[in-house]
């Protein structure tokens, strides 16, 4: 019997190496053997049973091209941090994409709370997974945190270079950086801090797997982004046995739950410094923010995306093939 077969549309492709790149591979893997995928940036009419649009708004094309053509019932739409927070409530085709959409694909949560009423009925949340990696034994001489993300204004990556200044007076709490400078001056700005600070290092873009060696070395994760989808590298920190501190957002509560005790106020470098130092000198806050992590680590199980990835094609697939229509939504943009 001849497979029937998924196009994943995603707006990055191997050679950039993001969060869209890394579910798009993730999903076309997890969906074998019972299903033949492709993964491309746009659709040119080529023959598919069903449509993963990654991005509402950079996907929108795509999707509204597969929904005028071949009707809506087979397409999901697959919305990231800057989809829910930001891009939704200005961008006429991602608003088009989402309600001619048959389902929405949030990653954590939260996210249905950032969808207009009218479209939560559609909304599905599949947490991302990695695999468990063994939890390293790490040294007790010094405190190494690690920030993964690249250089841009979305990851908040000056909260971090100004922890590290103010840390600048503990050389026992070193701070890595990875990711590449997608915005020059915030890759000035992290030059600038390596020079001054010998506790800081910037280790620019680095493939994934090393990336994951130095996430399961590190005492701990910082994640201080604006706006998150749903992050890889929050879970991939949690399944490597390094625990998390992140900005309070909806979209870090909603992969480490309401009740985490590592977050830190939106910008606040001050508060993320003390976070820091309460890691290193606290003897029992790390081993607090481990356990938590730890109660949402089945959450992020390779088996449980993967059952819940091939349940939403089936039903993609047993869907009444629907005309595109034209349902209009009063956006909520306050």
């Amino acid at each position: 019997m001849k497979r029937p077969h998924v196009l994943i549309i995603s707006p990055a492709l191997a050679e950039a190496n993001n969060g869209n790149w890394q579910t798009a591979w993730r999903w076309s893997r997890l969906l074998h053997p019972l299903f033949r995928t492709t993964i491309a940036s746009q659709w040119q009419g080529e023959a598919a049973d069903v449509m993963l649009a990654l991005h509402a708004r950079k996907s929108a094309d795509a999707a509204l091209a597969w929904a005028q053509a071949k009707g809506a019932a087979q397409l999901a739409v697959v919305l990231t941090g800057t989809d829910l927070y930001r891009d939704i409530q200005t961008d006429l085709s991602a608003q088009r994409a989402l309600q001619l959409a048959a389902q929405l694909v949030l990653l954590q949560e939260r996210g249905p709370q950032a969808l207009p009423q009218a479209l939560r009925h559609k909304a599905q949340v599949i947490f991302q997974s990695a695999p468990r990696r063994a939890t390293l034994n790490k040294t007790d001489r010094h405190l190494r945190a690690l920030m993964v993300g690249h250089l841009r204004d979305e990851k908040a990556p000056l909260t971090y270079l100004r922890a590290a200044a103010r840390l600048a007076i503990r050389p026992d709490i070193y701070l890595d950086h990875i990711g590449a400078a997608l915005d020059p001056a915030l890759g000035q700005a992290a030059q600038l801090a390596a020079s001054c600070y010998s506790h800081y290092r910037w280790l620019g873009g680095l493939p994934h797997a090393q990336t994951r060696s130095h996430l399961q070395r590190a005492h701990l994760l910082v994640h201080p982004s604006k706006m998150e989808g749903g992050a890889q590298v929050i879970l991939e920190a949690v399944q490597s046995g390094t625990p998390v501190l992140a900005s309070r957002i909806d979209g870090n509560v909603g992969m480490l739950g309401p009740d985490y005790a590592g977050y830190f106020a939106l910008g606040d470098d001050d508060a993320l410094a003390a976070l820091l130092q309460r890691c290193r000198d606290d003897a029992d806050f790390l081993p607090l923010l481990r356990q938590q992590c730890e109660a949402r680590a089945y959450l992020f199980e390779p088996q449980r995306e993967q059952t819940l990835l091939r349940q939403l094609v089936t039903a993609l697939l047993a869907a009444r093939v629907a005309e595109p229509h034209n349902l209009t939504l009063q956006w909520n943009t306050t």
